[in-house]
């Protein structure tokens, strides 16, 4: 009965309300020694975009036409590399989290990467607006000796901006699997006030923007020294650790300038390359 009603409601809403709906996949291959697009669909408020990029792996850009994400909608992204490819796939801007009327948006992240194929993820920051309500879930699935270089920031208001959070709803969930076996999992559930939520030294300490840098690749723990050497000294705290082919790196700051500068500094070191130039736009 619970259900039932959670479903009325959710039909009553998407009745009253206009509710974003946006659908995006990509898909690349390794052709004669380059990687090239083998696949691209996109329909609603989500579209990709294939920059011409002179040096380094194709990048596909996401948009989200909506200008952002509310209760009740809806966006899904799936992105698959072949096998021995390089391709990386980021996000035009910040993606934001409005004030819910009623319902959950939901954002749902699906990547595929083959036998020696690397794919990046590298989206820019989720910024968090009070009374909203997002349901994120990222599942990746690696085969053989593929690497995901996979990475997520979330700012919890605007402090530029004076804007404070009082309540809000969101979950971020992680599932990477290597050959159909779970290899990491990641929960974060912050329902409430995140000033209280996250006050304590075992959270937060009061930071008010957090980011998670996710290696997973054979090889990656042999990283972990050039990881710790890349991490950047700023105002907040970061840290990093490794295990059984994952290598984590965590990142929490006071306000969402200094965690994307500190961020960046730390992927363009890791990475040995530049980000994508839709970070720097």
């Amino acid at each position: 009965m619970k259900a039932d009603g959670a479903a009325a409601e959710t039909r009553n809403l998407d009745a009253a309300l206009q509710r974003m709906r946006g659908d995006a996949r990509v898909a690349f291959t390794l052709r004669s020694g380059i990687t090239v697009l083998a696949d691209l669909y996109q329909s609603g408020s989500a579209k990709i975009r294939l920059p011409k990029v002179y040096a380094g792996p194709p990048v596909a850009v996401l948009i989200n036409t909506a200008g952002g994400i509310t209760g009740g909608d809806r966006l899904t992204c799936e992105a698959r590399v072949g096998a021995g490819a390089h391709a990386i796939v980021t996000a035009q801007a910040a993606e934001r989290a409005y004030r819910s009327a009623g319902g959950t948006g939901m954002v749902t992240t699906n990547l595929h990467a083959q036998d020696g194929a690397t794919l990046e993820w590298l989206p820019q920051e989720t910024i968090l607006f009070d009374a909203s309500a997002l349901s994120r879930r990222l599942d990746a699935d690696l085969s053989g000796s593929a690497r995901l270089l996979a990475v997520e920031s979330v700012i919890l208001g605007r402090t530029a901006m004076g804007e404070t959070l009082s309540r809000l709803a969101f979950r971020d969930r992680w599932r990477i699997r290597r050959d159909g076996r779970l290899v990491f999992a990641d929960d974060i559930r912050l329902d409430g006030d995140p000033t209280t939520l996250l006050s304590g030294p075992a959270t937060a300490a009061g930071a008010r923007a957090f980011a998670t840098v996710l290696d997973c690749a054979p090889d990656a723990p042999e990283r972990l020294a050039l990881a710790r050497d890349a991490l950047p000294r700023f105002s907040g705290r970061a840290a990093a650790s490794a295990w059984n082919g994952v290598l984590l790196a965590r990142f929490v700051g006071p306000d969402a300038r200094d965690l994307r500068s500190a961020l960046a500094a730390f992927l363009e070191t890791y990475r040995a390359a530049a980000l994508p130039r839709v970070w720097s736009c």
